[in-house]
């Protein structure tokens, strides 16, 4: 078994280099990081909703895509440039364009579907299209 010398000064190079891979130097000149707004989808026996947390955005920038199982979400959250004299310290917030896709298993009532946003939330109403009821099939004896 043979030991490696290993020099102090490789190892803080590699620190160095390590850091500015994970620092945040987003100073708003950057391309914007892609992000997904979070969604919680609920459904009961006469509908499925979905709440998307869409903060920021304008009814404008949002785009509702119901396609027969398949719905999307889409829409782009813009960073406002710094005013002039301005600069960005520190950007946290996400930004850029984003998508989300849902799969709907069950028949939708197309007709009565409703999508309301307010306070930066957008609540999506699916209502369930009624079943078939059974019908009872008589039997005719010949």
């Amino acid at each position: 078994m043979s030991l490696m010398r290993q020099n102090p000064g490789d190892l803080n190079d590699l620190r160095r280099r390590m850091n500015r891979v994970f620092e945040d130097s987003d100073n708003g000149e950057s391309a914007p990081r892609t992000w997904a707004p979070a969604v919680d989808v609920l459904e009961s026996k006469t509908e499925i909703v979905l709440e998307a947390e869409l903060p920021g955005m304008n009814k404008e920038d949002i785009d509702i895509q119901l396609t027969g199982e398949t719905l999307t979400l889409r829409g782009e959250r813009k960073l406002e440039p710094a005013q002039r004299g301005e600069h960005f310290h520190r950007v946290e917030r996400q930004y850029g364009p984003w998508q989300r896709t849902f799969q709907v298993e069950v028949p939708i009532d197309t007709t009565r579907v409703e999508a309301n946003y307010e306070n930066g939330i957008l609540i999506l109403r699916l209502p369930k299209q009624e079943a078939v009821k059974p019908r009872q099939i008589e039997i005719n004896v010949k």
